[in-house]
Order: C-alpha cells, then sequence, then structure tokens
C-alpha cells in the first residue's frame, strides 16, 4: 500500500521543503528536486510513521473496548431483588 498525500498537501509539503532548503542549506531546491524527495520520503519513511499511527490506534481502541463491560454492563437476575425492595429505583 503506497501512501499518498492529496494534491493540496502535496504542493504545501514541496513549498515547505524548498523553505527548508532556503533557510537551512547551502544549496537550494527546486521543486522537481523537492517533489523527488517527498516522494522518497513518502514511500521510505512514512510507512514507519503510517504503522506507529495503526499501533497506536489499536492500542486506544483495545483500551475502549475493556472497558465497554464497566461501562455497559447490566445486571442480571434484578426483578426478584427489586420486588423485595420496593423502594429502590427500576
Amino acid at each position: 500500500m503506497s501512501i499518498d498525500i492529496p494534491k493540496d498537501s502535496r504542493a504545501e509539503a514541496i513549498a515547505s521543503i524548498q523553505r527548508y532548503f532556503d533557510e537551512n542549506m547551502e544549496e537550494r531546491i527546486g521543486n522537481i528536486a523537492a517533489g523527488g524527495l517527498l516522494g522518497f520520503f513518502l514511500e521510505e519513511i512514512a510507512p514507519v510513521i503510517y504503522n506507529q499511527a495503526v499501533a497506536d490506534v489499536q492500542e486506544r481502541l483495545q483500551a475502549r473496548v475493556a472497558d465497554l463491560d464497566i461501562e455497559l454492563h447490566e445486571e442480571a437476575f434484578t426483578y426478584w431483588r427489586r420486588r423485595q425492595n420496593p423502594g429502590r429505583s427500576r
């Protein structure tokens, strides 16, 4: 699975790479070279970040699923107990 970004985000990322080179490197980088560098990052490095994000979401969802029993638990076989204690709310 390749990681793609929307066209407008791609354009902003390329502009950001160009600005980074302008402000931090001795050489400037052109639009095509910046696009190539972005493509390299998306293919080579982005999957690591993506996979970590998926793992983080899985962990968070598993914690939420584990809490469902506590949050949504409904006591069973309460009919007779409520009848014995009619002052309790139903």
